[in-house]
């Protein structure tokens, strides 16, 4: 399915896929949303992406194994929890502290870290499993 229409708009289908994807994870804490569909939305755009170009263009553009990425995210989220105990406070207990940012302020919360660490090994576990299936059965 590489057809030139697919090719032509793979590109901007998935820079919209992944911009809306970092928007769900950053509105989940509130809404619906959060880090397990933003990962999905976004390896869905990178999935998209490599039927349209290839497994190697979507390997190149990412520059990173997706892999990497999941054991990154994972830490994040086991830091989060970690972070309470430092206070004193049960595992996975959400902190949060407001910083004064040019007259606006900005919270930032464990419960945050947590979604992106959870956006991040879903994003890498599935781009992992995506690219491995995308691949002509050379090392994925």
């Amino acid at each position: 399915m590489s057809t030139l229409i697919f090719r032509t708009i793979a590109p901007l289908l998935t820079a919209v896929m992944l911009v809306f994807s970092v928007f769900v994870l950053l509105r989940g804490h509130n809404e619906p949303g959060g880090g397990f569909i933003g990962g999905l939305i976004a390896a869905s755009a990178l999935a998209i992406y490599g039927m349209a170009m290839g497994g190697e263009a979507a390997r190149t553009a990412l520059n990173v194994h997706p892999l990497a990425m999941a054991g990154f995210g994972l830490a994040l989220a086991g830091l989060s929890g970690v972070l309470s105990l430092a206070f004193d406070v049960p595992f996975l207990t959400g902190l949060w502290s407001i910083f004064d940012l040019d007259g606006s302020e900005v919270a930032l919360s464990t419960p945050m870290v947590f979604d992106i660490g959870v956006y991040f090994v879903v994003f890498g576990t599935i781009a992992a499993v995506a690219l491995a299936l995308e691949s002509d059965g050379e090392d994925a």
